[in-house]
């Protein structure tokens, strides 16, 4: 890890630390989670990693006509000690996935886990569907054969083969390379609303997390949050079907006219 691009602002001291990460993707499952988890939790910052060496930045902000520094997304580590001494969290959040050296952040990311003792990594994704669920099952990923009976007890689907793409797959791979334990969670999402936030998802793949790593969290206002989002999907679903219906149903009069042409 070369100097500099972590910058530490103190080494807490962390009894067998999970690490969680998360980066933006598809319905913004993991970040949204990860924030979630972050702010319940109250976990506290302690490190940076410097995006300059992977983040090409493509433009310039402008506020009121005035142009802006250049501005590089934040990737944070904060932690989480358990009050009862039990295994404490290391979170970490990304505002945005490098566009270059990927491979090289990934183990920048591990790099700082492992030194604050961490041996297993969890990160979050959706899994994408043609249809909207009623209620969003979670599947997993796991980095070891073992490892499928251990968390097939949190009712998460096991579905066989699939992609993760982005940095909340990467990840995995690396930390497998590196003998570390490594799952993913995966929220349903539905492929129409792929570009919007998605807290049904988020709530889903928390719902598992939690309990397996034994957190204490209040989902209280995620559900409320969800049970909303899920109205506005469903209303979105009915448009867009309607539309689908309005644009290709032939009125019942043009097709008279064509019986009474032939």
């Amino acid at each position: 890890m070369a100097s500099g691009e972590v910058q530490f602002s103190h080494r807490p001291q962390l009894n067998q630390p999970v690490l969680v990460a998360a980066w933006p993707g598809i319905g913004r499952v993991a970040l949204r989670a990860a924030g979630y988890l972050k702010e319940q939790l109250g976990a506290t910052e302690f490190a940076r990693i410097d995006s300059m060496p992977f983040f090409d930045l493509g433009g310039v902000l402008v506020e009121e006509d005035i142009i802006q520094p250049p501005s590089f997304p934040q990737n944070v580590f904060s932690a989480w000690q358990h009050p009862d001494g039990g295994q404490d969290i290391i979170l970490f959040t990304a505002e945005a996935q490098p566009s270059n050296s990927s491979y090289r952040f990934a183990h920048m990311v591990l790099d700082v886990a492992s030194e604050m003792g961490a041996q297993s990594v969890f990160t979050m994704a959706a899994a994408l569907l043609d249809e909207l669920p009623e209620t969003p099952r979670v599947w997993a990923a796991v980095s070891h054969p073992g490892r499928r009976h251990d968390i097939e007890k949190y009712g998460v689907a096991l579905k066989g083969d699939f992609y993760i793409a982005g940095m909340n797959g990467l990840l995995l791979a690396v930390a497998q390379e590196r003998s570390l334990e490594a799952s993913c969670l995966l929220g349903e999402t539905p492929r129409f609303a792929s570009e919007v936030e998605n807290p049904t998802a988020a709530l889903a793949v928390l719902e598992v997390l939690a309990p397996l790593l034994g957190l204490p969290v209040d989902l209280t206002d995620l559900r409320k949050e969800a049970t909303q989002a899920q109205v506005e999907l469903k209303r979105l679903l009915a448009e867009s079907r309607k539309e689908f219906i309005d644009r290709f149903t032939v009125p019942l009069w043009e097709n008279k006219d064509e019986e009474e042409r032939a």
